[in-house]
């Protein structure tokens, strides 16, 4: 974005938002009794739409390497929980976090022993399994089921990214909208968690088709949701697009307005997990306001202070106070 500047703002201003945002931290805050956070793993796994087996090439949008520490994959499950734990803010407990390409891109019995690694460890009380709606058979939701009547708290992410199906083809995504709506309902029947993860900005859409997005995640049934800026990576098809001037990066202004009405669309019970997204230089191209993870989330802060918070646009009154 030209004349960029990076807003390094206060954290207390982005946590202004649990009052405007039903967020994923303080909703496991308030269900835990205390702050819970999520430890990030890189399995090994890969993906069925770059090896051949649904497709190739992956994702248009796609280098994994831009959202998950690479270096972690050759580490066992409890060395790169206890160095994610290192990391992050002292917590009492973790949600363990599959989050690499498609964690359940494997036989059920090598999942198994993976995720068993993962509750083992005795600060954890959950699991959050990043995946593709196709990518969800009924073994893999029985398994996670099992860590549910547990009592772990378990997730199933799904990437989405949007609901139309003209998009998903142009992305290359391998699926269509009918194949997350049957995966969603049959995970949430057997009382699994599903985190939708949308992205804003893709190429040939704009508020309408996001908030079209919403409306069917929503009619679908969804109990979180994680909202993506479009990044435009290096080593993805994308960056030959941007490279050649045929794509441009997401002004901030406008990913602001758009989530923000998104969010303002949104019924309250829905949890927000993330609500913007960062990556790196070298790999990241544009825009490069997504280098610095505030920029977002403060200017999505400033829009729902003056138009209303989550839940607003359908016609319900905020109270500050409800989420606080």
């Amino acid at each position: 974005m030209a004349g960029y500047v990076p807003f390094f703002g206060p954290v207390h201003q982005i946590m202004q938002l649990q009052k405007l945002v039903n967020m994923f931290g303080g909703d496991l805050t308030r269900r835990h009794g205390h702050k819970v956070h999520k430890l990030t793993l890189h399995g090994g796994f890969s993906c069925p739409n770059r090896d051949g087996t649904l497709g190739r090439g992956g994702c248009t949008f796609c280098n994994v390497a831009s959202f998950a520490d690479e270096t972690q994959q050759h580490n066992s499950i409890a060395e790169q929980l206890a160095h994610q734990a290192k990391r992050v803010d002292r917590a009492r407990h973790y949600l363990a976090y599959f989050q690499a390409y498609t964690s359940t891109w494997a036989e059920v019995q090598v999942l198994r022993s993976m995720y068993q690694q993962a509750v083992s460890q005795a600060s954890i009380v959950g699991l959050c399994v990043g995946t593709r709606p196709d990518c969800v058979p009924d073994s893999v939701l029985d398994l996670l089921c099992e860590y549910h009547e547990q009592g772990y708290e378990v997730w199933l992410e799904l990437g989405l990214q949007t609901a139309h199906d003209k998009t998903l083809h142009r992305i290359n995504r391998g699926h269509d909208f009918a194949c997350y709506q049957q995966t969603t309902r049959r995970a949430r029947l057997r009382g699994l968690k599903v985190c939708s993860h949308l992205i804003v900005g893709l190429p040939g859409e704009g508020q309408a088709h996001c908030l079209e997005t919403l409306e069917k995640v929503a009619q679908t049934g969804v109990d979180g949701i994680k909202l993506h800026p479009l990044h435009i990576v290096a080593g993805s098809t994308m960056a030959k697009s941007w490279q050649a001037g045929r794509l441009q990066g997401l002004e901030l202004e406008d990913y602001t307005n758009i989530a923000g009405e998104m969010i303002r669309h949104t019924p309250r019970d829905i949890v927000y997990h993330r609500i913007s997204a960062s990556a790196r230089r070298p790999t990241l191209l544009a825009p490069l306001w997504c280098e610095n993870r505030w920029s977002g989330m403060v200017e999505i802060d400033r829009y729902l202070r003056a138009h209303g918070g989550q839940g607003s646009a359908l016609g319900l009154a905020w109270d500050p106070n409800l989420l606080s």
